[in-house]
């Protein structure tokens, strides 16, 4: 669980060392997911670029699914997965507001009243 304001953010997952490892190879795909030629290849077989990178199996559903939650849970690294969900239009307001449960207005309004 991660912390805003020594507060605890329901629904959100700690990024540490053993998420890092376990979401590498993940997190390697979605970062060439930068250059235009990344992206290309994976629109033509999103599959084959996965295991390109070593996805796991639970990685490769979640990409399938559109699991934004799912691949956080299977090491991914939201600095990391902001291209892919950038693909599927969501941005990072949308990511907290899932991870909280919350609307997007929600969330951000909570953000609001934490920097006061």
């Amino acid at each position: 669980m991660t912390y805003l304001n020594n507060k605890p953010i329901p629904g959100t997952t700690m990024f540490d060392g053993a998420m890092a490892r376990k979401g590498y190879g993940l997190n390697k795909m979605c970062h060439s997911l930068n250059e235009q030629a990344g992206r290309d290849a994976f629109s033509v077989d999103e599959m084959a670029y996965c295991d390109k990178y070593g996805l796991t199996e639970a990685q490769k559903t979640a990409i399938k699914e559109r699991d934004v939650l799912g691949l956080i849970a299977e090491g991914g690294s939201i600095y990391y997965l902001a291209k892919f969900v950038g693909m599927l239009g969501l941005n990072m307001q949308d990511i907290g507001a899932m991870q909280t449960g919350m609307t997007v207005e929600e969330f951000k309004q909570m953000l609001v009243e934490a920097g006061k």
